[in-house]
């Protein structure tokens, strides 16, 4: 379960940042930064862990009680479609966790980031693969992007119909591939990323 150690132990500022959505073949990649102000309490850091791990149900109770701990900061950054074909999906990924802890109301003094690597930052950080699993704040973050991702392609999904994206949030299904063939491409679509680009191809053809 994830702890509060890399946190506590550091001693000044330190918020957990997380991105969500590299995979999908439509929609933004969105990520989340958030910081504590003090030790989360037991009763929320109980509901945290990597996101992927949760259930959708235990996803949004994370979410709703996040938004209720007194003096948290929580923040959203994303990049765009456009962001996505101008940058590649990994730097695009990095914008996107930039963004977030740039909009934090407070500057942090260390950032612990999921993964191998680190964005841009304008304060010193720290990648943790699996952070997600290991510490509150990252886990924290990965809940704030998933949730948020998830209600934005619903969103999507109501104005775009047919792709199923409120039920597969844009990634590759079986469904969401065979509405690609029957409808074909939207402005949100990533035309580089697999079936995509494929279509994408044959159109230029055809």
């Amino acid at each position: 379960m994830p702890h509060y150690r890399r946190e506590s132990g550091h001693g000044g500022r330190v918020a957990g940042v997380d991105e969500v959505g590299r995979g999908p073949l439509a929609g933004p990649v969105v990520a989340a930064a958030v910081m504590f102000a003090t030790r989360p309490p037991r009763r929320l850091a109980v509901l945290l862990d990597d996101s992927k791990k949760l259930s959708p149900e235990a996803r949004q109770v994370a979410h709703d009680a996040l938004l209720a701990c007194p003096g948290i900061s929580i923040a959203l950054g994303a990049a765009s479609v456009r962001d996505i074909k101008r940058l590649n999906i990994l730097h695009a990924s990095m914008l996107a966790m930039s963004r977030a802890v740039a909009r934090l109301p407070d500057l942090p003094d260390l950032v612990l980031v999921d993964g191998n690597r680190c964005p841009k930052l304008t304060c010193a950080s720290q990648a943790v693969i699996g952070g997600d699993g290991v510490c509150l704040s990252i886990a924290a973050a990965s809940i704030i992007a998933k949730v948020t991702r998830d209600r934005l392609m619903t969103r999507l999904g109501l104005r775009w119909p047919g792709y199923g994206w409120e039920r597969n949030a844009g990634y590759g299904t079986a469904f969401h591939r065979a509405a690609l063939n029957s409808l074909g491409l939207t402005r949100h679509h990533r035309e580089e990323f697999g079936a995509v680009r494929q279509l994408s191809l044959l159109l230029e053809l055809a």
